[in-house]
Formats: structure tokens, sequence, C-alpha cells
């Protein structure tokens, strides 16, 4: 009976001392890296579901047609067949200044699309690339637009500034890319496949010396407005966008 008591006291301070057991430095530290995580996935707001298209709506129009399309986890665009009356470009319901955008495109054999930002809707704008402008979505090897340099290639501040390489996958592939915005300081870039590409003021003199150089030098509205709605281009041709998040810095 002595023995069978003793094994029991034993047992209890035993479990005791595991349970008041001492954290280690190793333990600490991993559950403040997935707190730490845990706070970063808040901080992004996810703009493709994968089952409709909340929180987008088509550009000057109350209503989204079948021609974009979540679908597969994306959000899809087909051009639809015949004739088109103007394009149906889509953006986001809510407008944005200083953010990150991270999402993957793939666009179609011989495609071009387009991501912009700064977009302003009215009846003095018929496209969102009148006010907003346009980081380049393009077959490099098969779209004509590419013929005319890096400045129109994809991953390019479209027109303005050329990506200082291309690592852009192939048509029919996914490419990841990260948008960065911050007019705090003054500061545009373009990862694209996990290297960074393109980088750009955003306002005062150097700014407006790449407009004047540009094709929109003459556009009043270019470029104008920090805040705006970020836009997803229809150019005539199929494209497909996934895994779009969006993380406000201000």
């Amino acid at each position: 009976m002595k023995k069978i008591l003793l094994l029991l006291i034993t047992g209890t301070f035993l479990s005791v001392g595991c349970k008041d057991k001492p954290k280690t430095k190793e333990n600490n530290a991993v559950e403040s890296e997935i707190t730490m995580n845990k706070d970063q996935e808040k901080e992004w707001e996810d703009l493709s579901n994968g089952n409709d298209l909340e929180g987008w709506k088509a550009f000057n129009s109350d209503s989204i047609s079948d021609q974009w399309k979540a679908e597969e986890s994306t959000i899809a665009f087909t051009p639809a067949e015949g004739e088109r009356e103007g394009t149906e470009n889509l953006i986001t319901e809510k407008q944005y200044e200083n953010f990150e955008l991270s999402l993957e495109w793939k666009i179609s054999e011989g495609g071009n699309s387009g991501i912009m930002w700064g977009v302003q809707e009215g009846e003095n704008f018929s496209e969102p690339y009148l006010t907003g402008p346009e980081i380049q979505v393009l077959d490099n090897q098969g779209h004509p637009d590419a013929e005319n340099g890096p400045i129109r290639q994809a991953g390019a501040l479209y027109d303005m500034v050329p990506p200082s390489k291309d690592v852009t996958k192939p048509a029919g592939e996914w490419n990841d890319m990260l948008i960065r915005i911050d007019y705090e300081e003054n500061k545009g870039s373009v990862k694209m496949n996990g290297t960074l590409v393109t980088e750009f003021p955003l306002h005062g003199d150097k700014w407006q010396e790449m407009v004047n150089n540009s094709k929109f030098r003459d556009w009043e509205n270019f470029g104008k407005t920090r805040k705006g709605h970020i836009a997803l281009q229809d150019h005539g041709d199929k494209v497909w966008y996934r895994n779009i998040k969006i993380k406000k810095l201000d």
C-alpha cells in the first residue's frame, strides 16, 4: 500500500511539473511569428473570392455583363463574340490611395490587358486610362504593342517606365505581380515573379517629366488624382486574374 501511495504522489508531482514547464525561447519565437503572420493576413483585403464578383463593378455602369465571370477561383474576361459596343472595364467598388496590390495574371496568346490605379468615373471619361496610370499586362511574344519596346511590355508603367528586365512567363502561364503605390514616399514599384522590375516616382517634377515624354502629355486628367478605383482592363482579349489582395498603407 505504501508503495502504491508513493507512486501516486510521485506521478502527481511529475504531472504538475510538466504543466508548469516554462516555455523556451524557441517556442516563444514560433508563437510570435504565428501571431505576426495572422495579423499580417488581416491587413490584406481579398478581392477575388472565386465565387462571385463581390467588391467589383463595371466602369461607368451599375451592372456587369457575363463577359466578366468568377470561374475556377479566377476573375476571367472573355470578350463577347461579334461586334461590341465599346469596352467593359472592371473596377473596384472602393477607392484606394496608398496600397500594395498582390495578384496573379494569365494572358491569352497575343493578348493585352492592364491594371490601373487612381481611376475616376464620370461622363467625361470614356475609359479608365484617361485618368489612371497603367501597369501593362501583355503577351510579350505575341502582341504587336511589344514591338514598341520594353516601355509597353508586361510590367512596364505603360509608355512611361520600362521594366529593368523581362521575367514574364509565356502566354497561358500564371505571372505573380506585386504593385506598390505610396504617395507619401513618392514611390511606385512593380515586382514580377519575385523580381523587382519597375520603380517610378508618383508626383513632382520627375513624374511630370515622364508624362511629358509619353503619349499622355496632353491628357488633362491623367494621373492627377491620387485616390481612385483600381481597374482591370478590357482590351478585347481573354485574360484571367486570381488571388487578388490589397493592403492599405495609410
